[in-house]
């Protein structure tokens, strides 16, 4: 049995855990996906204070999410995932988990 240890595979593998921290953090602070995964939505510079102010592990995700490009900010000035990002999270949570309707 071979390991990928690849810094793709770290990558993705820190990315993946980044996704799955951000979703557990939006629920708690009353924010659903679409919040991050609707283009036009995103959120504003009031809740990205609220999320880091509620847990260290928001900061963290976030900056590893934009280094990766796999979220960024909308001619709004608002965090949106990407559409790297979205793909990620609908891989691990289903298309139905964030309706983009």
């Amino acid at each position: 049995m071979t390991i990928d240890t690849s810094p793709a595979t770290g990558l993705q593998r820190s990315l993946r855990q980044c996704i799955s921290n951000m979703a557990v953090l939006l629920f708690h602070h009353g924010h659903v996906l679409e919040s991050v995964t609707v283009s036009h939505r995103g959120l504003d510079s009031r809740a990205i204070r609220e999320l880091s102010s509620g847990s260290s592990d928001w900061s963290t995700c976030q900056r590893v999410l934009e280094r990766s490009e796999a979220a960024t900010y909308n001619d709004s000035g608002r965090f949106v995932l990407t559409a790297m990002g979205r793909e990620l999270l609908f891989d691990m949570f289903g298309e139905g988990a964030a309706d983009c309707a």
